[in-house]
């Protein structure tokens, strides 16, 4: 309360026995009251607008958390999406990398192939040279092989047993279809012998990996002269040094292709003799030239059998050792040749008695149909 009101309030209570003094005490709290009433007025706004700024600020803060809240997802969203596109990023890099890997792999290994295929190219370049004539005899392209190999098979025969090749398959087909037979040997004596096919094991496929031997050479364009003085020559001239060469270890002839192979105890000797292709060496009373070629090893990294039936021979056993060797083969190829029996023309017969060891030897069938 003021000084003002003070005064006046005590000055109210100075007159209030008074009617003026009543009078202005009422006209007092009048104008008291109707300034209290403003007041609460002026209160009652500045409530209503402080609501109204919290109702703003409430509103304005739910919608900022809103937007926090909707930009949290959506930034939680984008994180898994580039952790998803991070992780196939990655998947795709180690692809790559193991295809760069799987490529750089086979390009080494196709290096290696290729240096392979070169020094093989240069080794056949380099193979000793050979002379061919053509005899007027063509063939069916076709039928062209890209190897060809003779097979020689050892047939081990029990005692007791016979091998028959005829000329015509048809025969060995009748005796093989009959089983057994009665072979008649004179008098009153006869014996029953069985026919079975004849199976061999051939070679089905052959797969040969070759290299240069690092210690071997092929020495051709060798002069017509005794095989082991010309051994002993060549072995002399590449055991010095001063020829390119050093100390051999062996030298042997090839006789099917007329070469000489020398073998040195040391791996560089060969490589570099095979740098010159041709080199002169005293031979006889001259100087020759002779051909000097890389020198390959073979090993076999594939092989195959199969099962091959002949077609004109048969084996018969069941032969007991009742008469001399001799006889007793000339009454069962008599026997054999009868065509009463079921029998042809024989090209080839062996028997091997009880007691008694024989190996019979199969070969390629030649062009006059042998199977022997």
């Amino acid at each position: 309360m003021s000084s003002d009101e003070d005064f006046s309030f005590f000055k109210s209570e100075a007159c209030e026995d008074t009617l003026e003094g009543v009078q202005l005490l009422i006209k007092e709290q009048k104008k008291r009251y109707k300034e209290i009433m403003q007041e609460q007025k002026e209160h009652r706004k500045c409530i209503e607008e402080a609501q109204d700024l919290t109702r703003q600020f409430k509103q304005r803060t739910e919608k900022l958390k809103q937007d926090v809240e909707e930009e949290e997802r959506s930034y939680k969203n984008q994180i898994q999406t580039e952790k998803a596109r991070l992780d196939s990023l990655k998947k795709d890099e180690a692809e790559l990398m193991g295809q760069i890997l799987k490529i750089q792999a086979e390009i080494g290994e196709e290096q290696r192939r290729n240096s392979c295929l070169k020094e093989r190219a240069d080794v056949f370049c380099a193979m000793p040279e050979k002379k061919f004539v053509f005899r007027g005899k063509t063939g069916d392209v076709k039928n062209w092989q890209r190897f060809d190999m003779k097979s020689q098979i050892v047939y081990p025969m029990d005692g007791g047993t016979a091998l028959i090749t005829f000329e015509e398959e048809d025969v060995a087909r009748n005796i093989l279809d009959k089983k057994s037979q009665k072979v008649d040997l004179g008098g009153e004596c006869r014996i029953t012998v069985e026919a079975r096919p004849v199976h061999l094991m051939l070679p089905g496929l052959v797969e040969i990996d070759s290299e240069v031997c690092p210690r071997r050479i092929l020495v051709s364009n060798l002069p017509k002269m005794e095989t082991e003085a010309l051994q002993n020559k060549l072995e002399i001239h590449f055991s010095k040094s001063k020829n390119g060469g050093g100390e051999v270890d062996t030298c042997d002839f090839l006789p099917d292709s007329g070469t000489v192979v020398i073998a040195f105890t040391q791996d560089h000797i060969a490589k570099r003799l095979t740098q010159n292709e041709f080199h002169e060496v005293r031979l006889t009373q001259t100087k020759h030239k002779v051909r000097v070629t890389p020198f390959l090893n073979g090993k076999i990294t594939n092989f195959e059998t199969r099962v091959s039936t002949c077609p004109r021979t048969v084996l018969l056993t069941g032969i007991p050792d009742v008469m001399e060797q001799e006889t007793l083969q000339d009454l069962l190829e008599i026997h054999f040749q009868k065509n009463g029996s079921g029998g042809g023309e024989i090209e080839a017969f062996l028997y091997n008695p009880i007691g008694q060891n024989a190996s019979a030897l199969f070969g390629n069938a030649s062009e006059d149909g042998g199977d022997q």
